[in-house]
Parts: structure tokens; C-alpha cells; sequence
């Protein structure tokens, strides 16, 4: 393995810390939920809890792998509306799924995380009632789902992640296939946050989609990608036990421009100046691709492999 690649600090410095708070914050948004479900006295605990989901969701591979789960915590992009029509169904049928863990295990993952409690919280509801128990059914099973992944992060997978390489390692049978699963798993994220987080709400210059931005209605669009580059970037270091100079300066560079955007739902992709700054941002997030394929990439000696956004 090359002496640049530090597999044992990125686990305990990032993965394994991050993951914790995930599962911390969960819990406390199910408590919040089990004993006030009303939107205003839940509300600060969504955005906690999804602020540790966005410092850690660029970590696909391992158990959230596994049992399929990042769709569960967060479905999103959805072009066809199936949070929505997900949500319908239950809720025209009050379907009693939402009081009981096990079946609501069962429903759709398009009604069973983030997106779906942010309608819940910020829209209003024809039944008020049965929101209050979809409301909790949700805070549970996000509480559930974190406990569960942090749980094998650290009792089992995060040891096959750094004895890569080591006799009977059938997940990273080389050093190589653990390095190229964390590279892929930084490339595939820079390439969701410019194609769907920034992309998706721009649209084209004549037919901008605000509406497509991701959670608008709780106005994370642009906390999201805030997060997602200031995660991505800590993960890129604790990875990379090297000095990553241009890639820092470009990780920089975007970052900067997402701090000085005023546009927390990026409601203004359809204003001309406004759009321009989060074109802006968009161009330093692919200047960011193209430096990390040369900086880290080429220094690792890798490049990035198979991910779910490449389709079949």
C-alpha cells in the first residue's frame, strides 16, 4: 500500500466519529419526536440530525451498502414525486405501518427518511393526527438505521477496511481495492454535488428548476453542499497522509463560494445574478474533480472504480 494512503486515521478520525454523531443525533430526533410531535418542537432536531447525515453521506460504501440504506435516510434526487405519492398512500389508508417498527420497516424508502419528515414539518397536513405518528415512525427508523450502521462501522467492517490486503480480507482481498473504494467513494460524491445538488436546481439558463433543489422546503439546498464539500475535504486529508496542496486550494476555493451564497434554497437560479453565483460555484466544484483525479488520484497511484451513479 502506498505510504500516502492512511486507511486506520480515516476510520478513526473520520468514519467511525461521524457515524457516532449520526447515530447521536438520530436518537435525540427520535426523543424530540416521542415527546412533542409538532412540527415547531421537532424541526431543530431534523436539521441536526440531517446536518450529521450530510457529514457522512459521502461514505457509501460498507454497511450503508449493504442493507441498501442511504435511499432509506434520504431519497433524493425523486423527478417522479414517489416521496410524495409514498407518503399519500399511507396517509389516505392511515395505514397503521407508522405504529409499528417492524412494518414500517417495510413501507417504501421513499416514506421512510429525511425527505419525507421534511414535507411532514414544513407543509400542512390534511390530518394532523396520523402526521404526529408518521412524524415519530420516521425519527424512529432513522434512529434505528444509524445505530445499526454505526454499530458495524465499528465492530466489524471498520477492521475489514484497514487489515486490506490480509489473508482471508474476502471485502479488500488488496490494499488497492480498499484505497479504490474510498477514492471512488470522494469522486462519485463531487460528482453527485455538481450534476444533482448543483446541477439539478440550475437547470438551463431558459429553464431553471428551482423546485428540483434538494430539501428546499426546509431551505438546505445550499447548507447541503456547504457540508458536503467541508466533509469531503476533511476525508480527503485524513485519506491522503500527504500534503495535498491544490487540492486543498481548489476544496478551498469552492468552499469559499458556497459560504458566501444567500440563497439557502436556491430559489434564485431563476434571477440572472444570483444564478451566476452558483454557476460559479458549480465550475470550482468541477475544477475540484479535476484536481483531486490529478493530485490524489495520481498520487495514490488509483483511479476511481464502479459507483452507483454510473448506472447498469
Amino acid at each position: 500500500m502506498p505510504a500516502s494512503a492512511d486507511l486506520e486515521a480515516l476510520r478513526d478520525d473520520h468514519i467511525l466519529p461521524r457515524y457516532a454523531a449520526f447515530a447521536e443525533a438520530t436518537d435525540h430526533l427520535r426523543a424530540a419526536a416521542t415527546d412533542d410531535c409538532l412540527p415547531g418542537s421537532v424541526l431543530p432536531a431534523y436539521h441536526d440530525a440531517y446536518d450529521t447525515w450530510l457529514r457522512i453521506d459521502h461514505v457509501r460504501f460498507g454497511p450503508v451498502e449493504a442493507q441498501d440504506a442511504a435511499l432509506s435516510i434520504a431519497f433524493w434526487p425523486d423527478p417522479k414525486d414517489r416521496v410524495g405519492k409514498a407518503m399519500a398512500r399511507l396517509t389516505s389508508a392511515r395505514d397503521e405501518a407508522v405504529t409499528d417498527a417492524a412494518a414500517f420497516s417495510q413501507v417504501s424508502v421513499a416514506a421512510q427518511g429525511f425527505t419525507a419528515l421534511e414535507r411532514l414539518l414544513t407543509e400542512p397536513q390534511s390530518d394532523p393526527g396520523y402526521a404526529c405518528s408518521f412524524t415519530r415512525a420516521i425519527a424512529r427508523h432513522l434512529a434505528q438505521t444509524a445505530a445499526d450502521v454505526s454499530a458495524e462501522w465499528r465492530d466489524e467492517y471498520g477492521a475489514v477496511l484497514v487489515s486490506a490486503g490480509a489473508v482471508g480480507n474476502a471485502v479488500f482481498p488488496s490494499a488497492e481495492d480498499a484505497e479504490r473504494a474510498v477514492y471512488t467513494s470522494i469522486s462519485t460524491a463531487l460528482e453527485f454535488l455538481h450534476d444533482q445538488r448543483l446541477g439539478r436546481p440550475l437547470g438551463t439558463f431558459d429553464r431553471p428548476r428551482p423546485n428540483r433543489a434538494e430539501a428546499r422546503r426546509s431551505e438546505r439546498s445550499a447548507r447541503h453542499v456547504l457540508l458536503n464539500l467541508r466533509s469531503l475535504r476533511a476525508m480527503t486529508n485524513a485519506f491522503a497522509d500527504v500534503p495535498l496542496e491544490r487540492a486543498n486550494t481548489a476544496f478551498d476555493a469552492a468552499i469559499e463560494r458556497a459560504e458566501v451564497l444567500d440563497d439557502p434554497a436556491f430559489a434564485g437560479v431563476s434571477d440572472p445574478a444570483k444564478r451566476l453565483k452558483i454557476e460559479v460555484l458549480q465550475r470550482a466544484v468541477r475544477d475540484l474533480q479535476v484536481v483531486m483525479a490529478e493530485d490524489v488520484g495520481r498520487v495514490l497511484g488509483i483511479s476511481a472504480g464502479f459507483n452507483s451513479l454510473d448506472g447498469d
